[in-house]
């Protein structure tokens, strides 16, 4: 059974990123997480990742459709 949350190092694993990209991520808010334990352990839920994945598909593909290859991108 998969874990329900990530750590820091799992999530940038799965993204193919540093572990810093995902730090800066959680920080900036724009990927949701959780600090748990005394020492304020950072953790990012299975299902939000997934979310945020979704998210950027979204993104990406509104940024291509407003963004056509011109010919000379396509060389």
């Amino acid at each position: 059974m998969e874990s329900r949350f990530l750590l820091l190092s799992e999530v940038a694993t799965e993204l193919n990123v540093s572990d810093s990209q995902v730090y800066h991520m959680v920080r900036s808010g724009e990927l949701p997480a959780i600090k748990i334990g005394g020492r304020g352990q950072w953790r990012v839920e299975r299902a939000k990742l997934e979310e945020y994945i979704l998210q950027k598909y979204a993104e990406t593909a509104a940024w291509v459709r407003d963004n056509p290859l011109t010919e000379r991108e396509a060389e």
